[in-house]
C-alpha cells in the first residue's frame, strides 16, 4: 500500500472517492426530506459530514481499497466494496450514537447513505473499466476518424463460450484489431450478445458471414470438441481461405493465462478432440509440494514434461536422473530459466549403475519417484533385445530396490499399451516391469503402474517424421492402410501420470488412462499434409510400407482377463486384481532374463522374454 504514495494516481482515487462520499451523504438527506432541508437539519448535515467523508476514507484504505487497477474491476471487487461501504455505514451510526446520540437523527439518511455510498463508488470503478479496459476498443472506435477504422484488421470468433468471451475482451483492448461477431453451433447462444458482439450463427455460416462481414482472420475459441467436430471447424475455415489460429486447451497453458499471444496455428493436437484435464490438486500437492521428487529419464518426452508439471506445484526440490548428458541439460535449462525453478540436482548416469542409484538415494531421500527411464522404439529393440532388457528391466529392478531401500513413500512406473499382449520385446520388458512391481508387495514403499497409449510430437512418434516428410514434399510412408494407435497429448499424459500417482492405495496397482478411440494413422497422415496447405495424394503422395518387426495392426490397454475398474477421476481406470499371491520364482525368472542378454543372442534373449510373459509370442530368429 505504502508504495501507492508516490503514484499520482492514487491521490486522484482518494479524492474522486471523498468526493462522491460527501456527495452520497448529502443526497442521502436530499432524499429523505424530498430535497427541501430544513434549517436545523442542514446544520445537522455540516456536523455530521466532517465525521462522514474521514471514517469512510479510512475503512476504504485500511480494507486495500485503493491496491488495486481499477481498470480491472471484477465482481470479487464489487462484493468486497458491498461488505466495506456497509461497515462504513455501521461504524457512522456508531459514531454518531457515540458523539451525538440519536435524539433527532433520522435513521433513514444512513440507508439511504449506504446505499448510495455502494452505487457511487462502484459506479465509478465500473465506468473507469468500461473506459480503459473491456470498451476500450468501442470507445476508441467512436472518436476514430474514417480513415483510420478502414485499416482495422477485422476477427471473427469460432466458439462463444468462455474462453471466446475472454479472447474478446484481448481483442477490444488491442490496436488493429476489431470483433465483428462470434459463431457458435449451440442453438441456445446464438442470437444473444457477449460484450454488445452479436453471437452470429453456426459454424457453417462461416463462408457468408466472414463475406458479409469482411472478415480478415478467425480466432478459434472452443474449449471442448470431438475429433470429428474439431476436424469439421478447421476444415471450414480452410474452405473459407481465410487465415485461422486457434487458442490451444487450458491443459497446454502453463500459468493458464488466455489471451492473443496464446492463439497459435492449428496443430495435430487440435484434431484429436481431448477434453481437458481436471486435476484434483489438492490431493497431489499433498505428496509434491515442499517434498523431494526424483524423475528417471528426465530429458525424455514423458519425463520432461513430469518435470514441468511437478515444477508448477512447488516441491522441495527435483532431482533429474538422465543417461543423455543434452537431454539432462535441456530439461535443466528450461526448468530454470524458464519456470524459475531453482531447486533441482542433475545426476548424469543410468538407471542400471546401481551404486550410483544407491548413492542419488541415500543423499536425496525422495519421497516419491516418477520411473520414466526407457527404451521404447520398437524396430531399433528388435534388432538389439538385450539392450531393452538391460535398459528396461534391470534399470527398473535397480530403482525399485534403491526406492525401496531408502523408504521412498511412492514409485510411479510409466508403462505402455504396448505391455498388452506384447508382440514386439519393447512391450515384453515393459510388461516385465509391471510383474516386478509383485517383488516389493511387502514394501513400505507403494509401487504403482500407469499405462497408456502413444503422445503425440514425442521422440521417435510417427508425428515428428511425417512431418518432415511433408516438408520435403513426400512421400508420407504409412506401414500398413489398417493400422491404428491411441494418441494422446504429452502434457495429458503427464498430468494424469501425476493424478494416478495421487491416488495409489496398495501396492501393484496398474492405472489405465482413458485414451478414447484408436486413430489410423492412414487418417492421421490426411490430417497432416491438409493442415501444411497441402492436398494428399496430389501434392504429397501416402505410400504403404508393410508393418515392421514387432508390430500389431491394433493396440490394446487391457489383456484378456484383466479388468477395469473405474476411478473417482474420469480419465484414470484401475486394473482389477489379479495378484495370485508370492511368486518365488519370478525373480529367478529375471536373472535368467538378465543372464541371457550377456550371450547377446536375440533368439535366447527372446526365448527368455516368453518364459516371463507367456502371452508374448516372438519370432526366434536373430
Amino acid at each position: 500500500m505504502f508504495n501507492n504514495l508516490k503514484n499520482v494516481n492514487f491521490y486522484l482515487m482518494v479524492a474522486a472517492d471523498a468526493a462522491l462520499f460527501g456527495l452520497a451523504f448529502l443526497c442521502a438527506y436530499l432524499l429523505r426530506f424530498d430535497f427541501g432541508l430544513p434549517g436545523p437539519y442542514k446544520t445537522q448535515f455540516l456536523n455530521l459530514i466532517k465525521y462522514a467523508v474521514p471514517v469512510k476514507s479510512a475503512l476504504f484504505f485500511a480494507f486495500g481499497m485503493y491496491k488495486g487497477m481499477w481498470r480491472y474491476t471484477s465482481v470479487s471487487d464489487f462484493w468486497r466494496l458491498f461488505r466495506v461501504s456497509l461497515l462504513q455505514s455501521l461504524i457512522l451510526v456508531v459514531v454518531v450514537l457515540y458523539r451525538f446520540g440519536f435524539v433527532g437523527f433520522s435513521r433513514s439518511i444512513f440507508i439511504f447513505d449506504w446505499v448510495l455510498t455502494l452505487a457511487f463508488s462502484g459506479g465509478l470503478r465500473l465506468a473507469i473499466r468500461s473506459i480503459l479496459s473491456a470498451d476500450r476498443g468501442s470507445w476508441r472506435e467512436m472518436f476514430r476518424p474514417q480513415a483510420l477504422r478502414r485499416n482495422l484488421k477485422n476477427v471473427l470468433i469460432i466458439g462463444a463460450g468462455g474462453m471466446g468471451e475472454r479472447i474478446s475482451r484481448e481483442v477490444a483492448a488491442r490496436d488493429g484489431l476489431r470483433l465483428v461477431g462470434f459463431l457458435d453451433d449451440d442453438p441456445a447462444k446464438q442470437g444473444r450478445t457477449i460484450h454488445n458482439h452479436l453471437v452470429i450463427g453456426p459454424v457453417r455460416d462461416l463462408a457468408k458471414v466472414s463475406q458479409r462481414l469482411a472478415v480478415d482472420e478467425i480466432f478459434i475459441a472452443v474449449s471442448e470438441a470431438s475429433a470429428g467436430e474439431m476436424r469439421r471447424i478447421v476444415e471450414t475455415c480452410k474452405d473459407s481461405g481465410l487465415p485461422y489460429k486457434i487458442l490451444p486447451a487450458m491443459g497446454e497453458i502453463m500459468d493458464g493465462k488466455l489471451d492473443i499471444r496464446t492463439l497459435r496455428n492449428v496443430d495435430y493436437l487440435d484434431l484429436l478432440g481431448r477434453s481437458p484435464v481436471s486435476l484434483d490438486a489438492e490431493g497431489i500437492s499433498q505428496y509434491i509440494t515442499g517434498r523431494c521428487v526424483l524423475v528417471t529419464g528426465c530429458g525424455g518426452s514423458i519425463g520432461s514434461e513430469l518435470c514441468r508439471q511437478i515444477a508448477r506445484f512447488r516441491p522441495e526440490k527435483i532431482v533429474l536422473v538422465d543417461s543423455g548428458e543434452y537431454n539432462l541439460y535441456r530439461i535443466q535449462m528450461e526448468l530454470h530459466w524458464e519456470l524459475g525453478l531453482r531447486s533441482y540436482v542433475t545426476v548424469l548416469g543410468s538407471v542400471t549403475d546401481a551404486r550410483l542409484m544407491d548413492r542419488v538415494f541415500a543423499e536425496h531421500r525422495p519421497s516419491s519417484v516418477f520411473h520414466a527411464a526407457a527404451y521404447k522404439h520398437v524396430p531399433m529393440i528388435e534388432k538389439n533385445p538385450w539392450q531393452a532388457v538391460q535398459n528396461n528391466v534391470l534399470g527398473s529392478r535397480t530403482v525399485m530396490e534403491a526406492a525401496h531401500a531408502h523408504g521412498a513413500e511412492r514409485f510411479v512406473l510409466v508403462s505402455t499399451d504396448k505391455a498388452v499382449r506384447p508382440a514386439n520385446v519393447m512391450g515384453a520388458s515393459k510388461r516385465v516391469t509391471e510383474l516386478m512391481m509383485g517383488l516389493f508387495r511387502d514394501s513400505r514403499t507403494r509401487f504403482m503402474a500407469v499405462r497408456f497409449g502413444n503422445v503425440v510430437g514425442s521422440s521417435g512418434s510417427v508425428v515428428p517424421l511425417f512431418r518432415r516428410q511433408i516438408e520435403r514434399g513426400g512421400p508420407v510412408t504409412v506401414t500398413h492402410p489398417e493400422v491404428s494407435r491411441y494418441f494422446m497429448s504429452i502434457s495429458e499424459a503427464a498430468q494424469l501420470i501425476l493424478q494416478a500417482g495421487a491416488m495409489g492405495r496398495r501396492n501393484g496397482e496398474i492405472f489405465v488412462l482413458e485414451m478414447g478411440e484408436p486413430i489410423r494413422i492412414a487418417d492421421m497422415a490426411n490430417d497432416l499434409i491438409r493442415l501444411s496447405g497441402k492436398e494428399p495424394g496430389v501434392d504429397v503422395e501416402i505410400v504403404f510400407t508393410g508393418l515392421r518387426e514387432g508390430e500389431k495392426l491394433f493396440e490394446e490397454l487391457i489383456t484378456e482377463g484383466e479388468g477395469v475398474v473405474r476411478t473417482e477421476h474420469e480419465k484414470i481406470m484401475v486394473l482389477e486384481s489379479t495378484d495370485q499371491g508370492p511368486n518365488p520364482a519370478l525373480a529367478q525368472d529375471i536373472d535368467r532374463l538378465l543372464k541371457a542378454c550377456g550371450s547377446l543372442d536375440p533368439g535366447e534373449v527372446r526365448r527368455a522374454l516368453a518364459e516371463l510373459v507367456p502371452e508374448y509370442k516372438p519370432r526366434l530368429g536373430p
